[in-house]
């Protein structure tokens, strides 16, 4: 998937955020986070910006954009 991200860091260096803390914080479901976490979901602009806002942090500095071969 080109689309990556680390949230998963983000949560680790965010006292351990759990899945379901982000998920409530931004509005979505645990299951959510789950997927777009394992890239396996790409978030919609508005959630993306909400997750990095969450923790304080620029989108590029959580989601980054690296095109398919």
């Amino acid at each position: 998937m080109p689309l990556h991200n680390k949230i998963r860091e983000c949560r680790f260096f965010a006292d351990e955020m759990t899945q379901q803390e982000l998920a409530t914080a931004v509005g979505v479901t645990r299951q959510t986070i789950m997927a777009i976490e394992k890239g396996k979901y790409s978030p919609s602009l508005e959630v993306a910006f909400k997750v990095a806002a969450v923790f304080g942090k620029n989108l590029d500095e959580v989601f980054w954009y690296t095109p398919d071969s």
